[in-house]
This record gives structure tokens, C-alpha cells and sequence, in this order.
């Protein structure tokens, strides 16, 4: 099975805001990057379509012509709980925890949020019953951290590398289970 992973476009919202599983507004630049988007899916058949339920995704979804892509929960992006919205500086100065986050963000959850083990297992779930289905060519519209726990699934890459280098707006990965 093929299994195209679409990135959303461009979000807006400042330099380093955690804005993980919140439903955040895209830049004016959305009509361009999701023509390219598009563009690139044209000459593509797919037995499904699935996307996250945040708008970003879905919104992409409708201009590339699936409107009735299956929406999941575990498709969202991964849940930075109580740092959601925050930057980076402002939580650093008053929880604790964003140290430890820091130092090792695989294992240990954001406050009242998920680790990228927590995402890589909800990734995981997702693509393990997508496994069970007899398609040949599935897309995914999804966020950079789904995309990188379906690489970190596909053995793509290691699970320490998920946040060294994300795959752009409007990105497509391919991976094939």
C-alpha cells in the first residue's frame, strides 16, 4: 500500500508558539501552496482519503477535491496541553517542565499534554488498521508531526529524529507498508 501524507500550509501564527491540536488560522498564502498542493495530486487515484479534523487539514482537503475525506482523531497534530498557544519563552518561565520536555520530548509529556511516544502510538493505531484494508493508494492530510510518526512507523526515520527535520507546508511524503 501507498501512502501519501499531505502537510497543511501555512499557519498563522508567530515563531515559536506551540499551537499543536489547537485550530489555528492559515496564512493569506493558502490559495497558492494548496494550487501546488493540488497540482501534485492531480495525475493520483486513491482508494481513500483521510484527514485530521483540525481546519487546516480539512480545509486543504476541500481545495485538492475531497470533501467527504474521512476525518480521525488521531490524525491531529500532537496535544501540547497546557503549553498550547504559549511560547516557547513564556513557559519556560513558569513551568519546569519545558526542560525536561526539551531534554527528552520523546518520553516526556508537554503539561497536560502528549509526548512524541503518545503521538507515535496514536499514529500507529491509525496506520495499523489502515493496514487491515485492501487499498492500494491512500492520502493523508495531516500535520508535520503525524507525518513524522508515519516515517518514524514505515522505518523511515529513528523516533529521536521526529522534530530534526520537518517536512514543509504543503509537503507530501510517500511511504509505502
Amino acid at each position: 500500500m501507498d501512502i501519501y501524507l499531505i502537510r497543511h500550509t501555512s499557519v498563522n501564527v508567530s515563531e515559536g508558539i506551540c499551537y499543536g491540536q489547537t485550530d489555528v488560522p492559515l496564512k493569506d498564502t493558502f490559495e497558492k501552496e494548496a494550487m501546488l498542493v493540488k497540482q501534485n495530486l492531480r495525475d493520483i487515484s486513491f482508494d481513500a482519503i483521510y484527514t485530521s479534523p483540525l481546519s487546516r487539514c480539512t480545509k486543504l482537503a476541500d481545495y485538492c477535491g475531497y470533501p467527504e475525506a474521512v476525518r480521525d482523531e488521531r490524525l491531529k497534530e500532537i496535544s501540547f496541553g497546557a503549553w498550547e498557544m504559549m511560547s516557547y519563552s513564556r513557559i519556560m518561565g513558569y513551568d519546569p517542565r519545558l526542560r525536561e520536555w526539551l531534554d527528552d520530548f520523546l518520553n516526556v509529556p508537554a503539561t497536560d499534554g502528549e509526548s512524541v511516544a503518545d503521538l507515535n502510538v496514536r499514529v500507529a493505531s491509525f496506520l495499523d488498521e489502515l493496514r487491515r484494508k485492501d487499498y492500494r493508494r491512500v492520502c493523508i492530510f495531516a500535520h508535520g508531526g503525524v507525518l513524522a510518526g508515519a516515517k518514524v512507523y514505515a522505518g523511515l526515520i529513528r523516533p529521536e529524529e521526529a522534530f530534526k527535520s520537518p517536512e514543509p507546508f504543503g509537503g507530501i511524503v510517500r511511504i509505502s507498508l
